[in-house]
Formats: structure tokens, sequence, C-alpha cells
């Protein structure tokens, strides 16, 4: 897919139960995970790979979680990892559009307050 362009949602496959779905595409420069499915403790490899960063001067990365059904702490401790390793590098991550459930779950235990989290896609790939 060419820079600036995004993948069109609806030809995404359907995820199976308990399975975590990762499609990567970069618009402007910024590379944007669209998940789909559950993280936890089973899927969180596929997740930690995708937000691998290594190398990547100033990287920077959008989570879109429009289609993350539940996430356990497992999802939040990669996230504040990524986080960490993202800022080390002079880069950032934004979450886009979690779900209730997500966003509840990222509430409750602060990371909201330490990663930047906005309400839709749109919005996080905007300055």
């Amino acid at each position: 897919m060419a820079e600036g362009e995004m993948a069109d949602a609806d030809t995404e496959p359907a995820v199976q139960p308990g399975q975590l779905s990762v499609v990567t595409t970069a618009t402007h420069g910024i590379r944007v995970l669209t998940l789909a499915g559950e993280i936890d403790r089973d899927t969180g490899q596929t997740l930690r790979q995708a937000l691998d960063a290594s190398g990547t001067p100033r990287p920077r990365i959008v989570v879109d979680l429009s289609r993350v059904t539940f996430m356990d702490s497992t999802g939040i401790n990669i996230f504040i990892a990524a986080h960490h390793s993202l800022t080390e590098a002079g880069g950032w991550k934004r979450l886009a559009a979690p779900t209730e459930a997500v966003m509840r779950t990222l509430q409750i235990v602060g990371v909201d307050a330490v990663i930047d989290c906005r309400d839709t896609l749109r919005q996080a790939l905007s300055n």
C-alpha cells in the first residue's frame, strides 16, 4: 500500500475468538496498526512484535483499537513497554478508538494518563 493511503477496514478478515489480527499500514510516515480480536497472554507476542520499532529513527505509531474486544494486563504491560521504547528512540505511540471495555481497562490502571489516547483514528493521526 502506498504511503498516505489507509486500508479499508471493511475488507479485513473476521477474527476467531481468542485470536489477534494485526494489519499494518502507513500514512504520512506514521505506522498504523489496526488490531482486531483479543489481547491477552496467548496473543501478546503478536502485539509485541507488531510494536517493535527497533532501528527506526524517531518512530511514530498509532494503534487502532476499534476492533479489540478484550484486553487484559498483558496488553497494558506491552503498551507501556512499547511507550517507553518509542519515547527513548525519540518517537511516540498513540492509541486510537478504544472500545468501551478496552478504554475502561486503560482508565482503571491509569494508562490513559501516560499514553496518548484519542477517540478516533483520524484524531490520532493528526498533530
